[in-house]
């Protein structure tokens, strides 16, 4: 009697976890092609969650959400994107220039959210920057260079010349200069870009900045996971390093950052998906850009003391 008890106990639990299982395979997805594994992109994909949380969509119970990654590998791009498309998503979110550019040729019949993209427009996603198009609408990382180029005059009175670093296959990097170009003369402020092909060039490519620029600017990029080495190249030369993003100021390689909140780039993602879970049409949903109140400012203070530079009363000092 008792082998049957419990025999029967546990064919009734694996019936519940069979339908448990059949309950979240029948889920709407939301599928989430990643460009790989940065902790900008891990705070923004956690973003896009807890707004979508905030709107009623909980993960594993009235929705599923599906991330795969191509690990900074570009040609993963077709496989990653249609196996995702193979899961049927009520909606994909595209993380990166090249990854949106490739599922807005490929994709009609899902909507499609970009997602941490500098300049949409410029990357040929959409026609201006009011309206969706062709079933695309996103959430941009796009920063005020005029608010950055201030807090760097603040900290760097004497500066003339800015330099970057640009991934010649990325918009995202080809944006940023523009908009550097026309910010930087506001501000006496001369642009010394030098291309790069590669993360593996970038040692022998920074050497180019040695006497020209006074502080290097990394942004919004496909070379932002190789922070690490361009901060170590920097720092040999005795050049400050200002980043869009927190966390390289928090690990020291980065004197300060000024940029996009990648949490609300998620969370402006997460509303879009929200209202077309919701039913509305994707070309019913205009882009979102940043505001001002999205930026953040953060100074390490080891750096600043190795620079003599004084930490502005708005910014977070961090150790």
């Amino acid at each position: 009697m008792k082998k049957f008890f419990v025999a029967a106990v546990a064919a009734i639990a694996s019936v519940a976890l069979f339908f448990n299982w059949q309950k979240k395979e029948n889920l709407p997805i939301v599928a989430i092609a990643n460009y790989g594994p940065l902790k900008d992109l891990e705070i923004s994909i956690q973003g896009i969650k807890d707004e979508l949380a905030d709107n009623g969509f909980i993960e594993n119970k009235n929705i599923r959400i599906e991330i795969s990654d191509i690990a900074f590998d570009h040609s993963l791009i077709p496989q990653t994107v249609a196996n995702l498309k193979n899961r049927n998503p009520r909606v994909m979110i595209v993380v990166s220039t090249p990854i949106a550019q490739f599922a807005k040729g490929k994709i009609r019949d899902i909507p499609l959210i970009f997602h941490a993209i500098t300049d949409p427009v410029a990357a040929g996603l959409l026609k201006d920057r009011e309206h969706s198009s062709n079933n695309i609408s996103g959430s941009s990382d796009m920063q005020n260079l005029d608010v950055l180029l201030e807090f760097v005059k603040t900290t760097i009175p004497k500066a003339k010349a800015v330099g970057l670093l640009c991934l010649m296959s990325d918009n995202n990097d080809a944006a940023l200069l523009e908009m550097m170009k026309k910010s930087a003369p506001l501000f006496d402020l001369s642009v010394v870009a030098i291309p790069v092909d590669q993360a593996r060039d970038i040692p022998v490519r920074m050497q180019e900045f040695r006497g020209k620029v006074d502080f290097i600017y990394v942004g919004a990029s496909g070379l932002h996971a190789a922070m690490p080495t361009i901060a170590s190249e920097a720092s040999k030369m005795s050049i400050p390093v200002f980043d869009s993003e927190d966390q390289s100021v928090r690990d020291g390689l980065a004197l300060a950052s000024f940029g996009v909140s990648y949490e609300s780039v998620g969370r402006n993602a997460g509303k879009l998906a929200a209202k077309i879970l919701k039913g509305v049409a994707v070309k019913d949903l205009p882009p979102i850009f940043p505001r001002l109140e999205d930026h953040k400012c953060f100074v390490n203070k080891k750096l600043a003391g190795k620079f003599g530079i004084k930490i502005p009363e708005n910014a977070i000092a961090v150790e």
